[in-house]
């Protein structure tokens, strides 16, 4: 099975970094650093406010981020007839929408962590909170993903699904961001194992809620 899962995670991270009309990885890159940009510009000078609150702002960043490619996940493959020829070589949906949720991580999760150093310079956060938001979205991300592909394949094939999945996602993924935003105050280590707990409950539906939709579309 393992020879079929590599080549199949190969194709996936190609087509969601080079990218298409998506941009690829680099948008959602992009937009993390605009969005760490233009906030100071809003809130003002005022380096404590932007100190106290540029974690959140990180946190929000990421979530924006995360949905970008939600039109790229799922619907191009079902609409191509990608799922009908993996399930003729014997792969079911739920294991073709795993390795999608890592492929998604992985195009965007570390390249995000990476963002935040620049991010965090341009807000004022120091280096112990920096730390607390790089080891949060290292456990709130994956959950993300999950939950981005999950959306997708329930929104593939509707009108308008790109849209609807963002609205979808914006509510269900509260929980990461709160325990992950959670995680910048005074119950830090709390705050980081709730967002990690979030993300494996989010990882472990994703494949058979994305599978099933995906079954669903099909027919």
């Amino acid at each position: 099975m393992s020879g079929r899962l590599l080549p199949l995670l190969k194709r996936d991270m190609a087509r969601l970094l080079l990218g298409g009309r998506g941009g690829g990885a680099v948008m959602p890159v992009l937009f993390f650093l605009t969005v760490a940009m233009l906030y100071p510009f809003a809130v003002g000078p005022d380096a404590r406010l932007l100190a106290r609150t540029g974690g959140g702002v990180i946190w929000i960043a990421a979530l924006l981020a995360a949905i970008l490619p939600l039109d790229r996940l799922v619907e191009p493959d079902i609409e191509g007839g990608q799922f009908d020829q993996w399930a003729l070589r014997g792969m079911s949906e739920e294991i073709v929408i795993a390795v999608r949720v890592l492929a998604h991580w992985l195009s965007f999760g570390p390249p995000l962590m990476l963002a935040a150093l620049p991010a965090a310079a341009l807000l004022g956060i120091d280096e112990p909170t920096l730390r607390t938001v790089e080891l949060g979205l290292l456990a709130g991300t994956p959950g993300l993903a999950a939950l981005g592909v999950t959306v997708a394949a329930l929104t593939a094939g509707l009108r308008g699904g790109a849209a609807l999945g963002g609205l979808l996602v914006i509510p269900l993924a509260v929980p990461v961001l709160i325990f992950g935003a959670g995680s910048l105050g005074s119950g830090g280590d709390s705050g980081l194992a709730l967002a990690a707990a979030a993300s494996l409950v989010l990882l472990a539906i994703a494949p058979f809620a994305g599978g099933a939709a995906v079954r669903s579309a099909r027919s």
